[in-house]
């Protein structure tokens, strides 16, 4: 299940049982500064695309989250 259900998934995508193994592992919402307002599964199908197609940044598909949101959880 993709956060945009428009979108064809990719190769790449995370499966729905990898997802359920990092799932737990994303930090949640503290209560102080700005909300949430990514959905991690698609953060995490970025970063897979990227890394697995070896494309730049900047030209991920336009249907993916913004490439400047992605790296940024890349890089943390």
């Amino acid at each position: 299940m993709i956060a945009n259900p428009q979108r064809q998934p990719y190769p790449s995508d995370l499966s729905d049982s990898e997802w359920e193994i990092l799932k737990p592992l994303v930090p949640l919402p503290n209560g102080f500064g700005h909300p949430i307002e990514v959905d991690f599964r698609e953060i995490f199908n970025a970063i897979f695309y990227v890394q697995r197609t070896e494309c730049q940044w900047k030209m991920m598909p336009h249907d993916l989250p913004p490439y400047g949101t992605v790296y940024r959880y890349f890089k943390k």
